[in-house]
């Protein structure tokens, strides 16, 4: 049996091919997950913060295998979003199907709450429409009650609104484009469920239940609310938590029911430079109270479970992940990419034979790292360890042009080629902030460098246990020589680290350099 099927295209495979599976069932950073059922399809969507596309939509057809298939969110149509806003953007996203349509509201939290939706989630989503201009009203969810009344419950960010640990529920308009009433506090979580937050609201056998995860994002528990009116007041108890299991802090997700009447959770576990992985819960329901995971002995709190049966499925689904490695041969950029900014036109291109092609575009006014350059193309890690290799082919126009390879976290690590004086490939080993003090002129730390003699060059990230990373190069693409000195990587603002493409410019002026990726393999 697998343990976690690192396989040749470097995947975490959770579906043991027995009838069961391990979680989690993504070991990659979706945030804030949240599941619907549609018929015989699950979909999923999750935070992207600043990310675009934001807000990815993931397809599964039994909960455990998932691809992804779209993002509902292009990217963010607000002011300043063409520059990095490490931890900002899309918090917390709600997914619902209702009168046949499919629903995301979100919040990003200096600028309010805002829907979309769709009859076709794997189609164009409706553009973004603001619902309420609030600062710091996030995690919204909707709810659409039988008499044809229409609500939604959301937190409160701390940090812009200075409320903390509580939820309110405000009317809103069946059409779900406007709130009808500034809402009422119905929780207050300050006692028994600190940093309450992320609430889903729904309803079974007569109740109104909140699902909300309390505690803080490492640490803490899985709440349940319930109440025979939707205003409350409401009981608790907590149904999930990390026990005697390495599952820490397991909260904040979606419950699913499916065809067979069986109940399923999905949740997230934060795992440091690895982000915030998604794990499956079984879930029963016990006086109309839900139990997630299973018990142990002499407990009445679900712990989480690591290896389970799969969901009861009329038809099951192919083993799938979502996407990871490329080899830019079709006629858009994988799924699975997003840029650290909304893109600007002129950024890359794929080629027809085959590549892609990054444009040594110049850094934003201002901007002084590589570590706030929007134009980072950038995927989540994906497995507990992980290799990352491109072969990159640069054309330079300037010594001031430098393309190759990131890993980004806490802070940016990057193996670059650049071109010297007379026309030689350097490469060069960077450490970057986003402090700018006692930095080089460039704004990055160089850690290591070399002449190369060659005209290209495979170029490879490899994480390793403990988040121990090392750079290496190869002529060939197969023996690899590591390089410059290893690192650590953390996670960043929110998110877990991140591994990419890039081809920037430090000059104040376009350059016209640019740099060819024949594939990214992982």
């Amino acid at each position: 049996m697998n343990t976690h099927a690192a396989t040749g295209s470097g995947r975490w495979i959770p579906d043991q091919g027995d009838g069961t599976y391990r979680n989690p069932i993504i070991y990659a950073d979706y945030s804030d997950p949240d599941v619907i059922r549609a018929g015989d399809d699950f979909f999923m969507t999750a935070s992207s913060f600043a990310h675009t596309p934001g807000l990815p939509i993931l397809h599964s057809r039994d909960l455990v295998n998932w691809s992804i298939v779209n993002h509902a969110l292009p990217q963010l149509e607000l002011p300043g979003y063409e520059r990095v806003q490490h931890g900002k953007g899309v918090w917390a996203p709600s997914l619902r199907f209702h009168d046949g349509q499919f629903w995301i509201f979100y919040a990003t939290p200096d600028e309010g709450i805002f829907m979309t939706k769709t009859d076709n989630p794997f189609g164009a989503w409706e553009p973004p429409h603001l619902v309420k201009a609030a600062k710091g009203w996030i995690d919204p969810c909707p709810f659409w009650d039988e008499d044809g009344q229409a609500y939604l419950v959301h937190a409160f960010a701390h940090s812009r609104s200075g409320l903390k640990h509580i939820l309110s529920l405000c009317r809103m308009s069946p059409d779900g484009r406007s709130l009808l009433d500034e809402g009422r506090i119905i929780i207050d979580g300050t006692v028994k469920h600190p940093t309450l937050e992320g609430p889903k609201l729904y309803k079974r056998n007569g109740y109104y239940y909140i699902f909300a995860p309390a505690g803080g994002v490492p640490t803490g528990w899985q709440a349940v609310f319930r109440s025979t009116a939707i205003d409350g007041p409401y009981e608790d108890k907590i149904v999930l938590h990390q026990g005697d299991t390495p599952v820490n802090g397991p909260h904040q997700g979606g419950w699913v029911e499916l065809a067979s009447g069986e109940s399923w959770f999905i949740h997230f576990q934060d795992k440091g430079a690895h982000g915030r992985i998604v794990h499956l819960q079984p879930m029963e329901w016990q006086e109309d109270w839900p139990l997630m995971g299973r018990l142990a002995p002499g407990q009445d709190i679900g712990e989480p479970v690591e290896l389970w049966r799969k969901p009861n499925i009329r038809a099951a689904g192919e083993i799938a992940v979502p996407q990871t490695a490329d080899d830019f041969r079709g006629p858009s950029l994988g799924l699975q990419w997003q840029w650290q900014a909304n893109p600007a036109t002129g950024w890359y291109s794929l080629n027809p034979w085959g590549g892609l092609r990054l444009y040594a575009a110049a850094l934003p006014e201002g901007c002084r790292t590589l570590y706030d350059a929007p134009q980072l193309l950038m995927q989540k890690f994906a497995a507990p360890v992980i290799s990352a290799a491109a072969q990159i082919t640069p054309s330079f126009a300037t010594s001031e042009e430098r393309a190759g390879l990131v890993v980004l976290g806490q802070r940016a690590f990057y193996l670059a080629l650049s071109m010297d004086q007379d026309g030689a490939l350097r490469l060069t080993q960077y450490e970057s902030s986003g402090v700018t003090e006692n930095l080089t002129e460039a704004g990055d730390i160089k850690k290591a460098e070399i002449l190369t003699g060659a005209d290209s060059l495979h170029l490879r990230f490899s994480l390793g246990e403990d988040c121990l990373c090392r750079f290496s190069f190869s002529q060939d693409g197969s023996q690899y020589t590591d390089f410059g000195e290893p690192f650590t990587i953390a996670e960043g603002r929110w998110v877990g680290a991140k591994v990419g493409l890039f081809a920037v410019s430090f000059a104040p002026v376009e350059s016209g350099g640019f740099a060819d990726f024949d594939h990214f393999h992982i």
